[in-house]
C-alpha cells in the first residue's frame, strides 16, 4: 500500500473528527490507509488543530505521552509524543464528567506545569524552566481514543490528538523548589480502592524531563510553549480504564490530591 497522500492526510484528519463528533471510533488509520510516518501523523493532528481554532476554541497547553519506556518499546519508538489541551477539555477538580461523551476512556495520574513565562529557545536547560514555572499541581489526565479498543500504533495515537480527552487539575499550586519531581509518590484510587502507585521517576526519569524534550519540541514545530499554558508532563504509573461511573483520586506527595468523577 503506497504512502497516504496530502489529501489522504485531510481524510484521515476528518475520519477522527466524525469519531468524536458520533462516539464512534474508528479501524486504526495505519490500518486503513497503510504505513504513516511520525511527520504525516502530526500534520494529521494539526490540521484537527487548526479546526478546533477555527471553530472558536482556546489552545490552554499540551499534554506529554509515551513518557514511559516500556510503552516507547511497545509501540517501537525512542521519545515521547504531544498533543494539544483546549479550554474545553479542561475538568474542575471533582466536576462531573460525562461517561457518555467519551468513547473508551482511561485515567493516570501526573504532575502538570504551569508557565509563568515563555520557553522559546532552540535548546532548553533546567535553569530555563526554574525560570519559567510558576507552580506545580496534581493532575489527572482522562486520555481517550478515537481508535477501536485502543489498537494504537504511534501514528494513530499522534494523529489523534496524542489519544488525549479531558484534564483535572489540582487546587493546590506549589513551587518546584518545594518539590522533589524525582522521588515524589503517587496513588491512584478508585472509589477509596488503590490501584496504581508511582512515582516521578516513572516519567523519563523525571518530569522535568518530559518538559524540556516538549519545550524543545514545540519551537521545532513554530508553536513555542507560552505563559499561562498548562503542560501535563505524562503518567507516573499505569493507567486504569473507566469502565462505569465512579470517583477516582490520584494522590502526588508534595502536591495533595485531585479528584475525577465520573457520571
Amino acid at each position: 500500500m503506497p504512502k497516504p497522500s496530502a489529501g489522504h492526510l485531510d481524510d484521515m484528519a476528518a475520519l477522527l473528527r466524525q469519531a468524536e463528533r458520533s462516539n464512534t471510533p474508528i479501524a486504526p488509520l495505519t490500518q486503513q490507509f497503510g504505513e504513516i510516518s511520525e511527520v504525516q501523523a502530526y500534520r494529521i493532528q494539526r490540521i484537527n488543530t487548526d479546526a478546533r481554532v477555527e471553530a472558536g476554541e482556546r489552545v490552554v497547553g499540551r499534554k506529554i505521552g509515551l513518557t514511559s519506556p516500556a510503552v516507547q518499546k511497545q509501540l517501537g519508538v525512542d521519545q515521547p509524543d504531544f498533543g494539544t489541551l483546549f479550554a474545553d477539555m479542561s475538568i474542575g477538580d471533582n466536576q462531573p464528567i460525562a461517561l457518555n461523551e467519551l468513547l473508551q476512556p482511561k485515567v493516570e495520574g501526573e504532575i502538570a506545569l504551569v508557565l509563568g513565562a515563555d520557553l522559546d529557545f532552540e535548546r532548553h536547560t533546567y535553569a530555563d524552566l526554574f525560570r519559567a514555572v510558576d507552580h506545580a499541581v496534581a493532575a489527572i489526565e482522562v486520555v481517550d481514543s478515537r481508535i477501536e479498543a485502543w489498537r494504537i500504533r504511534y501514528a494513530d495515537t499522534v494523529a489523534d490528538n496524542g489519544s488525549s480527552a479531558r484534564f483535572v487539575l489540582g487546587s493546590r499550586p506549589r513551587l518546584l523548589r518545594d518539590l522533589d519531581l524525582f522521588a515524589c509518590g503517587m496513588t491512584l484510587s478508585r472509589n477509596g480502592e488503590s490501584l496504581v502507585a508511582g512515582s516521578g521517576a516513572a516519567c523519563l526519569g523525571n518530569p522535568l524531563n518530559a518538559a524540556l524534550w516538549l519545550a524543545d519540541r514545540m519551537v521545532l514545530e513554530g508553536t513555542p510553549l507560552r505563559a499561562g499554558d498548562v503542560v501535563l508532563t505524562g503518567a507516573l504509573g499505569p493507567m486504569v480504564a473507566v469502565t462505569e461511573a465512579g470517583a477516582f483520586e490520584v494522590a502526588i506527595e508534595g502536591l495533595g490530591a485531585v479528584r475525577a468523577t465520573f457520571v
